[in-house]
């Protein structure tokens, strides 16, 4: 079963959802969500997944490369914060998670009652439309627990203006 969202209640505001990364087409998932979330008073989270998989080392090592990818993601959130003000004056959450990405985002949906959409970009390459997009939107779209808007990654800043 499904919970329900808390975003429509009193004292609560609908969440988007963004999956940071570095990939070109993140901004784009980054700008309609901001757009949206200062059209409708809700707000961005931006969410940045470390995977366990990096960490396979000595102890030591291990250690040291959880710190530097740690401080990788927040500087990648750092910049898309950056973005969300920049485009729509609003201030976004930002969450740093260690996991499979999968799971952290359904985690994190699971957790937090407000985040009411996912906000995912698609990629332009022959390859398709990127690996999270044909996760999320593949198999699992069927028993996702919230929308996912999927925008495509050839929109402009205005185009994703005029839309969200």
């Amino acid at each position: 079963m499904v919970a329900i969202r808390k975003s429509n209640e009193e004292g609560h505001r609908r969440k988007f959802l963004v999956v940071v990364d570095d990939t070109p087409e993140c901004d784009r998932a980054i700008v309609y969500a901001a757009k949206r979330a200062a059209r409708t008073g809700g707000v961005v989270t931006l969410l940045a997944v470390i995977t366990p998989d990096d960490f396979q080392h000595w102890l030591g090592v291990e250690n040291i490369m959880r710190a530097e990818a740690t401080e990788a993601a927040e500087a990648t959130l750092a910049k898309a914060s950056n973005r969300v003000r920049s485009v729509a004056r609003t201030e976004p959450e930002t969450v740093v998670r260690e996991g499979n990405m999968s799971e952290t985002i359904l985690d994190l949906i699971d957790t937090d009652a407000d985040i009411a959409i996912l906000v995912l970009a698609a990629g332009m390459s022959a390859d398709g439309p990127g690996p999270l997009v044909s996760s999320i939107a593949g198999k699992a779209s069927g028993s996702f627990p919230i929308p996912i808007t999927i925008v495509p990654g050839n929109l402009d800043d205005d185009s994703i203006a005029a839309l969200a």
